[in-house]
């Protein structure tokens, strides 16, 4: 028989925690649905030497604030990992992993039904939490599926060593592709590959400033106009010392693709032991398909984080488009603030039914 909640959390990452700590003090039943073995989300996939674009004193989630570092930089990625180990050591959210959620469903008009690789959930709404760590993104280059040499996303990435001494494209002109050409610049040979010049943020600029004008450009007001002269690329330091070293030179795309290698616009075919897409991810929302609910462009339409066409089923943590900043480790927990409090004012309305049992 399957088991009966108010809300079940599809995802176990930050995002899910956040929703998790307020939904606590609600007296709703819910449990959170994680395919992950561990604690920590997409941080557990992040490369070994990944670093916040913030301090810890403003990548937080609810109720607990992150030990600054010892030296008050950056947070890395095993920092990440042990706040958030510790996080759900402090407050035992009800998870169950490894479950691998395969579709959501409607039964009538009251309930959804989660199917998954331990049984089904029956629940009275859905938080969709389960990010685009799983849904990396390559762009369809011409001649990509000749390529026999390694090309792999980011988010397969570890570490420098297997590229030690290799001809290498480090392809993307985000945060990810700054670090990780600064990293690989250290032992190969590596180009940049970016569809513009890079811009970088200044140095004293980081995800606080970014975290407030996303914020303010959702509510309105002079802080959401455009920032002229601001870039896209955080200067953590590992890319400060890129920087320094004079490596952080990109040039425009390839053309086309070939067994070993690439040519560029100007015809030339140069050998390259190996591509790495920083090209970033796509919302991993496939488990809700059969509700209707994803629209053309990948998304699902949202009045807030309340799906459109389907009113039980809620998303927090995939972007600014279901809340500003919320997929960050600060943002989601403002956004799962205010989230939770409007799911559980749908849930006690009239129209939706009286509240199933303590399981």
């Amino acid at each position: 028989m399957a088991e009966q909640f108010d809300v079940v959390i599809v995802g176990g990452g930050q995002a899910a925690l956040a929703a998790s700590y307020f939904l606590r003090r609600t007296g709703l039943t819910y449990v959170i649905l994680d395919n992950g073995t561990q604690a920590g989300g997409a941080w557990v996939h992040g490369w070994d030497s990944l670093h916040l674009f913030s301090p810890a004193s403003y990548s937080s989630l609810p109720g607990w604030p992150m030990p600054d570092t010892p030296d008050g930089s950056y947070p890395t990625r095993d920092e990440v990992l042990d706040y958030l180990h510790r996080y759900e050591a402090r407050y035992a959210p009800p998870i169950h992993r490894p479950v691998m959620v395969g579709r959501v469903e409607r039964t009538d008009q009251k309930f959804l039904n989660v199917r998954t690789s331990v049984g089904d959930f029956v629940s009275r709404a859905v938080i969709g939490a389960t990010g685009t760590w799983s849904a990396p993104f390559i762009p369809d280059y011409p001649g990509r599926e000749l390529f026999v040499r390694t090309q792999i996303h980011s988010s397969h990435y570890c570490n420098a060593l297997p590229f030690a001494g290799q001809r290498l494209l480090v392809v993307g002109g985000g945060n990810s592709g700054a670090q990780i050409m600064a990293e690989l610049s250290l032992v190969a040979q590596a180009t940049w590959v970016t569809q513009h010049d890079p811009v970088f943020l200044p140095d004293d600029v980081d995800g606080r400033v970014l975290f407030e004008r996303a914020t303010a450009r959702v509510l309105g007001g002079p802080s959401a106009m455009p920032t002229g002269g601001f870039g896209d690329i955080v200067m953590v330091p590992p890319v400060r010392a890129a920087r320094e070293r004079g490596v952080l030179h990109a040039v425009r795309q390839f053309v086309r693709m070939t067994a070993t290698g690439v040519v560029w616009p100007d015809g030339r075919e140069e050998a390259i032991d190996a591509i790495i897409w920083c090209t970033g991810f796509r919302p991993a929302l496939s488990m809700f398909a059969p509700l209707d609910v994803i629209e053309p462009d990948g998304l699902i339409r949202v009045n807030g984080q309340q799906a459109v066409r389907e009113p039980r089923l809620w998303l927090l943590g995939y972007g600014s488009w279901c809340g500003p900043a919320s997929a960050t480790l600060l943002g989601a927990g403002r956004v799962a603030r205010s989230m939770v409090r409007q799911l559980a004012a749908w849930l006690a309305s009239p129209a939706q039914g009286v509240r199933l049992p303590k399981p």
